[in-house]
């Protein structure tokens, strides 16, 4: 079972989990400096609650920026570990020192090791706990299917732990003159109506995946499920929801222009480009050392007339084109015949300072020009060059879709689909940016910043 929150579905289990954590946090604090000062609990509650609020908070966003609230989360406990200790340690610092910048707030190192020890050790026994049982129906929302032909059986061919946490399939009802597109042993008899289907085997939602909805649509039995309390949802939406994409496979135009989302107000507008301006001078403060000593590294490789940045055309918003600007990782002779290429796993043409700053996404870094200039956002769909866009545009449905926003430095795709160097991963990417594109706000914006920290620390994705 998913809550939308934030412009995006987020599992319940996780929201439990953060919660729970975060009252941890919260505690842990008052219980470090119980410990360290002998404090008298009127004292506690008094004095220190502010203060243990920011510290659960703090911990919770470190958490979220390494991927420990992610669904997609796929670490064993050794990786488990390293990022609770990482993002722990990550979130303490920064709390340090935010408290030694404001003197009137700080509590004493004794008290704050006591405050972290306790959480990294709760944080273990959350983690051990929630593992156990995510899995469990208190979770999950029992579904039915009406349909069990080709549009249904995208549901049935969903595999990863990710995209079933959120719900229990029952089965497949068949429509009269359908044919059985899933598997038979999954088509349950209807008997007696929808409704009193669902009663019987305690279903909470009905999925409406009809082949065709022009013969024998059961707009009477839907509507005796909605005043019964059972949810109705569409295929498309529910297949939204529970993937956190937009599956072109089954995507109509209908669905685009009377759904919810794809909206661009001047609001939204105004906040993006806020956002936009606010984290590209923070970025570019905090990384300007970083660069220096990058095109230093080029040089010393290449030679000092080696050039230390290479400017590439791209397809922005509308379909324009812009040039991006990026630290450069290849060889300079890397397309001597002029063709465009993939990027692929262990590319030949990169150099050794290249893999380097290509892995940890350093070579990104020149972008934010490009976010200053209005040719692109901090989040958004990756950008592409005009050779490979006239060829997907061609072959993959929606593709032009993608470029009614300002591509991105980072984006929802890049967060849940590895680095793309085939068509395939091209159509796979694009429904991670309808999805973004149709849900995008501010706090979904914020979030995909946030977690693209486990990206850029972890070395995800790179070529």
């Amino acid at each position: 079972m998913r809550i939308r929150a934030f412009g995006q579905y987020i599992h319940v289990s996780i929201a439990v989990l953060a919660t729970v954590e975060a009252t941890l946090f919260f505690t842990a604090f008052l219980i470090g400096c119980f410990i360290r000062f002998d404090l008298d609990l009127p004292t506690l509650g008094s004095s220190l609650w502010p203060r243990a609020l920011v510290f659960s908070l703090v911990l919770l966003v470190s958490l979220l920026s390494f991927g420990l609230y992610s669904a997609r989360q796929r670490a064993r406990a050794g990786g488990t570990v390293i990022r609770i200790v990482m993002a722990v340690g990550a979130g303490v610092a920064g709390l340090a020192v935010f408290l030694y910048l404001l003197p009137h707030t700080w509590i004493g190192r004794g008290a704050l090791v006591i405050a972290t020890a306790i959480s990294i050790a709760g944080l273990g026994i959350s983690r051990l706990i929630f593992h156990r049982i995510v899995d469990e129906a208190l979770f999950k929302r029992r579904v039915i299917v009406y349909g069990c032909g080709k549009n249904a059986a995208p549901i049935s061919r969903l595999r990863r732990r990710s995209d079933r946490r959120g719900f229990e399939l029952v089965g497949f009802v068949q429509p009269d003159g359908e044919t059985v597109g899933v598997a038979p042993n999954l088509v349950i008899e209807k008997g007696g109506s929808l409704a009193e289907l669902c009663m019987q085997h305690d279903a909470a939602e009905v999925v409406v995946a009809m082949d065709d909805r022009r013969r024998g649509f059961p707009i009477l039995e839907l509507l005796d499920c909605r005043l019964a309390g059972i949810d109705v949802t569409e295929l498309l939406t529910f297949l939204e929801r529970e993937t956190g994409r937009v599956r072109i496979d089954v995507l109509n135009p209908s669905w685009m222009i009377f759904g919810e989302g794809f909206r661009r107000d001047p609001v939204r507008l105004f906040s993006a480009r806020t956002l936009d301006l606010a984290a590209s001078s923070l970025i570019l403060v905090v990384t300007l050392p970083l660069m220096l000593l990058t095109m230093l590294a080029i040089k010393l490789e290449e030679g000092w007339r080696a050039p230390m940045f290479y400017a590439q055309q791209r397809v922005g918003l509308g379909g324009r084109s812009f040039h991006v600007l990026k630290f450069r990782s290849m060889r300079q002779d890397a397309e001597r015949d002029g063709k465009a290429q993939w990027a692929i796993k262990g590319d030949s043409r990169v150099t050794r300072v290249g893999a380097f700053i290509r892995k940890c996404r350093i070579d990104e870094l020149p972008q934010i020009l490009c976010v200053f200039r209005g040719h692109m956002s901090f989040v958004g769909p990756r950008p592409e060059r005009p050779e490979f866009v006239a060829e997907l545009a061609q072959k993959i449905p929606y593709y032009v879709q993608r470029h009614c926003v300002k591509p991105g430095i980072t984006g929802w795709a890049q967060l849940c689909y590895p680095y793309g160097s085939s068509e395939q991963d091209a159509l796979e990417k694009l429904q991670y940016d309808l999805y973004y594109i149709k849900n995008n706000t501010l706090l979904f914006d914020l979030g995909i910043l946030l977690q693209t920290v486990e990206v850029v620390v972890m070395g995800q994705g790179a070529r």
